[in-house]
């Protein structure tokens, strides 16, 4: 986003308008653009300031804000529920509509994360830890490998 003009010259613009001269001579004097003078002072008769407008979109979690907990209880009760699948209930039981995209940034911002676990060998590279290099063969992770033998 752009940075908006300083208050200094926004107050000067502003000025030269309010003391008898034309708004587009007040943007040639300041070398700012003619639209810029007309805005300011549209603005300045409405609001009665010249402070810029706040940029950006407004504070808030957006329409999917309202249903974080009822997304965060579906996903604590089915861990490996996906995206699209999570789409499909939020529609079906809250009749709302998003993209399974949305929802992952959603969760993401409520602190929620999938981290993928390996639960086959890894692929032969270049030997860089001692441990595999003196094995010889490939490992999974423990945790799949618990799995795999119960």
């Amino acid at each position: 986003m752009g940075k908006p003009y300083s208050i200094d010259l926004r107050e000067r613009v502003q000025a030269e308008v309010e003391g008898g001269h034309s708004r587009r001579g007040a943007a040639r004097r300041y070398d700012v653009s003619a639209s810029f003078a007309v805005k300011l002072a549209a603005r300045v008769s409405r609001t009665g300031s010249a402070e810029p407008a706040r940029q950006g979109r407004p504070p808030g979690g957006g329409k999917l804000a309202a249903y974080l907990t009822a997304l965060l209880e579906w996903v604590e009760a089915e861990p490996d529920i996906t995206m699209p699948e999570l789409a499909t209930k939020l529609n079906a039981e809250k009749a709302v509509t998003a993209h399974p995209a949305s929802l992952s940034r959603a969760l993401l911002k409520a602190g929620l994360s999938f981290k993928k676990k390996h639960c086959w060998p890894r692929r032969p590279r270049a030997r860089t830890c001692a441990r595999r290099v003196t094995s010889g063969r490939h490992t999974a992770s423990r945790s799949c490998v618990r799995r795999l033998t119960d």
